[in-house]
């Protein structure tokens, strides 16, 4: 693979424009993949992390994508990331399971644990696996929509994240005490794209105000507030004593705390904590999986034709002024996957220099 496969949005080569540098997803997926081997991957891991971040990019969610690469190269220099472990099952029921990550990649840890609890629905309707020790297991959309196409409806709760460095302020609270919490569900359909939903608790993701800061840009009215408790749209008050505020006030907040529950609380993600692993945000993390069939109460086709007419439903009703379209929830992932498979996948400059400029430390130049 060549540089020459990477090229700015307006023609340019200048890694430094202002452009997006735009790469095809099979030369990111096998650069990723290189640096990962690098850093200490072994191939097994390398190749499944390598496809969940572009993944990621591909769906439009680059707050999980390759922007990661240098957090988690550094995880694995300092210990913290086991880059050659694989996932156990530490206990299990035929329904139900406990899995490990073992500290290894969180991807590879949670399509490891989403897997298993596809098998378990698909023979036993309904299942639940708690995943423990792991790092961070990127876009939570990926894995609902695997149990999806396996005509599974799934939903998964992530919490943990805010034990030793909380980012997040409670509905009416100036203090940080949790974290971006985020939830996942999906609902297989007969034609078109599953119902999926995946989103943070919080008003937005750590990684989109680490990005406004940097570009000097405001934020979205209730993103955060300040040291005080005031709402702000100033990215820098995050860094000053700020913090995330849950999205939709206290219904949001409400779901904040229900993922906590379910991703720390229930699956005794604390007891099986490592002060050398996972670092201050992933070490004392945790999921929950719950999957159960589509044809848990009635016939596969007649839950997928109703599931398909509710979505053609949606899609056809008038939009709003300011709106082109009605879409359901997924559509815009699927929507963006088509047109980066097509086009390329853009990557801020400043990023891909970064990236570059790691493969290169870890003696990669082939890209």
């Amino acid at each position: 693979m060549s540089t020459q496969n990477f090229k700015s949005d307006a023609g340019q080569s200048d890694l430094h424009s202002q452009s997006s540098v735009i790469v095809k997803a099979g030369d990111l997926n096998s650069f990723v993949r290189k640096v990962l081997l690098a850093a200490g991957a072994d191939e097994r891991n390398a190749t499944r992390v390598a496809e969940a971040l572009v993944s990621a990019n591909l769906c439009g969610v680059d707050s999980h994508g390759v922007w990661h690469i240098p957090g988690y190269v550094k995880g694995i220099q300092s210990g913290e990331l086991n880059p050659s472990a694989w996932p156990s099952i530490l206990r299990e029921t035929p329904s139900t399971a406990l899995v490990s990550g073992n500290w290894t990649f969180g991807h590879v840890a949670a399509k490891f644990a989403t897997e298993l609890a596809i098998e378990k629905a698909r023979q036993h309707d309904v299942s639940l696996v708690g995943l423990v020790q792991i790092h961070h297991i990127g876009r939570l959309g990926e894995y609902v929509e695997l149990a999806a196409a396996a005509g599974m409806i799934s939903i998964i709760w992530a919490g943990g994240f805010g034990s030793k460095l909380p980012a997040a302020v409670p509905y009416g609270g100036r203090e940080r005490i949790l974290h971006t919490n985020p939830i996942a569900m999906a609902f297989p359909a007969l034609d078109g794209p599953a119902m999926s939903f995946d989103f943070a608790t919080t008003g937005t993701s750590g990684v989109k105000v680490i990005e406004a800061r940097e570009a000097g840009q405001p934020l979205p009215p209730g993103s955060i507030v300040d040291k005080d408790g005031n709402s702000t749209n100033d990215p820098e008050a995050f860094f000053q004593g700020g913090g995330h505020l849950p999205f939709g006030a206290h219904k949001g907040y409400a779901f904040m705390l229900a993922a906590e529950y379910m991703g720390r609380i229930f699956t005794g993600s604390d007891v099986y904590a490592d002060a050398a692993r996972g670092g201050a945000i992933f070490g004392h993390s945790g999921a929950s999986i719950c999957t159960y069939r589509e044809d848990l109460f009635r016939p596969a086709d007649d839950y997928k034709r109703q599931a398909q007419s509710m979505a053609a439903r949606i899609r056809a009703i008038a939009p709003a002024p300011g709106f082109k379209e009605v879409l359901m929830p997924g559509d815009n992932e699927v929507n963006t996957r088509a047109e980066r498979e097509r086009d390329g996948i853009p990557l801020p400059p400043k990023l891909w220099h970064t990236l570059t400029t790691l493969a290169t430390s870890l003696g990669v130049n082939d890209f």
